[in-house]
Order: C-alpha cells, then structure tokens, then sequence
C-alpha cells in the first residue's frame, strides 16, 4: 500500500472511478448508513485544477486508487455548487473567537477508502499524510460531514478533528457537521 499525493491523469481518473462507486445513488440505504458513503460528484476539471493548486493524497494498492482524500483550497468554493453552503458558512463561523478567515486553512474536498480496503488504517494514513505535507503551510484542516454520515464522523473524531458548528442544507436536504483538525499544537 502507497499513500503519496496524485501524480497523474491516472490517479484523477482513479479517484473519480472511486468516488463513482461510493456516491449514494451506487449504494443501498443499509451500505450507506454501515459504510458511509460521498455526497459530491467532481468534475473533472475542476478536480485536475484542484490538484494542480494543492495535490490531493492517495492510497494506491498497485495501480489501483483504493482511497483518496481532497485537497481543496478555499479559491476552488465557488467551483462546485453543492459546496456553497459550506463556503459561506466558513465565511460566517468562528473558532476560538475569531473568524476562520484569519487562519491559514484549507478544506477536505472528500475522503472515500474503496469497499475491502476499510478497518486498515487507510483513512487515518490519507490524514497523517495531509498533516506531514500541509502543516507547515495550514493551521487548519477544515470539512464538513453529512450529520447520518456516522462513520465518517466518528472516524473524523478518531483523527483528531473537532465539531465547530452545524448547518441545515436546503439545497441538499441534508444536516451538515463542520469539523475542524487544528495544526497548531504541531507546530
């Protein structure tokens, strides 16, 4: 198993495949609430000039993406339309009494560990990955998680990451947790 950052058109298009397998309308119900599952349907090209910005990392078994976890600095917000409550959240949300806008963050694009890969420690690997590459530019690490999503929050939580706030999408139709990793204890 490799955990490195994207390095090809291969990898995008791996992540892609991935993130294909793992949106919810791939998954039963049952699947989705046991394994979790990925709200967000990339681009293409949004997703290759988000990885040109800040390269994502990856797990790769082989050739093969087996999970992935997006880099997505704030400049891309506006690039994907679903993530726009989030964005203006951020916008409006503070931490430690002072508006996320005067730390140096970025955002968790997505994180998905492909079916047969997960329990490995593959999802932690993706975020101590993050950590080794990003936090000597970033004091935070930033996303949010579909509030049925209880996987993924729980995992989140074992990382390290902490609840900020919570939101209401409409567009989505969905309840959001806004979690935040902070780097600055590493420094």
């Amino acid at each position: 198993m490799l955990i490195t950052t994207v390095q090809s058109e291969a990898d995008i298009q791996g992540i892609l495949a991935l993130q294909q397998q793992n949106l919810p309308r791939s998954l039963a119900p049952e699947v989705q609430a046991a394994q979790g599952f990925v709200t967000v349907e990339h681009n293409p090209d949004t997703l290759r000039r988000m990885n040109e910005a800040a390269p994502s990392v990856i797990a790769k078994d082989g050739d093969t993406v087996v999970g992935y976890a997006l880099t997505m600095l704030p400049s891309f917000g506006a690039d994907i339309p679903e993530l726009l409550p989030l964005f203006w959240r951020l916008n409006t949300t503070k931490y430690h009494g002072r508006p996320l806008s005067a730390y140096d963050y970025y955002v968790m694009g997505q994180v998905c560990v492909a079916d047969g890969y997960r329990g490995q420690g593959i999802f932690d690997k993706l975020y101590q990955h993050h950590r080794d590459v990003y936090s000597d530019r970033y004091q935070l690490l930033i996303t949010d998680i579909a509030e049925r999503n209880t996987r993924s929050l729980r995992a989140h939580e074992r990382v390290g990451f902490q609840h900020i706030s919570s939101f209401y999408d409409d567009l989505l139709g969905e309840s959001w947790v806004i979690v935040v990793w902070d780097w600055q204890a590493f420094q």
